[in-house]
């Protein structure tokens, strides 16, 4: 099994970036410390909610173009998944894979990476499964099997939203440089109804919030940080000018938390902001791709134009 373990994901880089989060004048952590397997689990129930239409439309648009979006795999190529999770959505494209040379699921948490390669390795015998686990915003260290081999990027979910543009543009880079890159397929949310976008982040279940949340037991667990979450309360607020959903824990009182020894006054209703979801247009799409070099060969949407997977070229 190929595993990349040179990517920040142990206690110690959480230790660092939560420290160095928490001393910015507006507090905040990046999202992708909560995806370790609990944060995990939690997603993977968000996106069968009721209220959460992103995960069920966009499989929709998978299932309808699934022969093409796999024929945009060279034969022998690899099929290259950001933040992979349980890697459902993309059995769509594997079940069409017969040429596929190996698929590469690359996620940060490195015990449902694992669990996930190997029931694919039980349902596809034939496909050679590489697991890397690691944090997609690094560049991605290829088995030596795979560094000559002709790759297509795949990242559904609209993920790229929960990153800055800058971010997401350097992401896209990379990928242009992968030896022997033709295509990228990916996956986006775009702007709809506020109400619509409210109520996706704001499920009566509570999942979403129990999901945002997991980053103070996190803190606890791994870190042994004094903080009580029941006193820190969610929120998910639409910003119409930046067309963007922005997730935070507010604290419901003046307060304290340490985390390794260092203390952290929390003013009443004061933020610590954990995740963003930008949403996107055709515009702002064209926009993301030509600033890292690719161009946008095709988008593929519902008939109620919500969600878009974007082929990029």
């Amino acid at each position: 099994m190929m595993l990349d373990h040179a990517n920040p994901k142990t206690s110690s880089d959480f230790h660092t970036a939560v420290l160095k989060g928490l001393s910015q004048d507006t507090k905040s952590i990046s999202p992708k410390w909560l995806y370790d397997a609990q944060g995990s689990a939690l997603f993977e129930e968000i996106t069968r909610l009721p209220e959460y239409k992103l995960t069920r439309t966009e499989t929709e648009i998978l299932h309808s173009n699934s022969g093409l979006l796999a024929s945009l795999v060279p034969r022998g190529g690899a099929l290259v998944e950001f933040g992979s999770g349980a890697s459902v959505k993309t059995r769509l494209l594997l079940d069409h894979g017969e040429h596929f040379g190996a698929y590469v699921p690359i996620d940060i948490s490195e015990a449902f990476l694992i669990h996930t390669a190997i029931t694919l390795r039980a349902d596809y015998p034939r496909l050679r499964v590489l697991p890397v686990v690691g944090d997609f915003l690094s560049p991605v260290r290829f088995p030596e099997m795979l560094k000559n081999r002709p790759k297509t990027g795949f990242f559904p979910g609209s993920t790229i939203g929960n990153i800055t543009s800058e971010d997401a543009s350097k992401l896209l880079e990379r990928a242009r440089r992968w030896s022997g890159t033709g295509r990228f397929i990916l996956g986006l949310d775009l702007v709809k109804d506020e109400a619509e976008l409210i109520s996706a982040y704001n499920d009566v279940q509570g999942i979403t919030a129990a999901f945002i949340s997991n980053i103070l037991h996190r803190m606890k667990r791994e870190l042994d940080a004094d903080i009580d979450a029941e006193t820190f309360c969610y929120c998910a607020e639409w910003n119409d000018v930046a067309e963007q959903i922005e997730m935070s824990l507010v604290s419901s009182k003046r307060q304290t938390i340490t985390v390794g020894g260092r203390a952290f006054l929390f003013e009443e209703g004061e933020r610590l902001h954990v995740s963003t979801s930008r949403k996107f247009t055709r515009n702002r799409i064209e926009t993301l791709a030509q600033a890292a070099g690719w161009a946008l060969e095709d988008l593929l949407t519902d008939d109620r134009q919500t969600v878009a997977i974007a082929v990029l070229r």
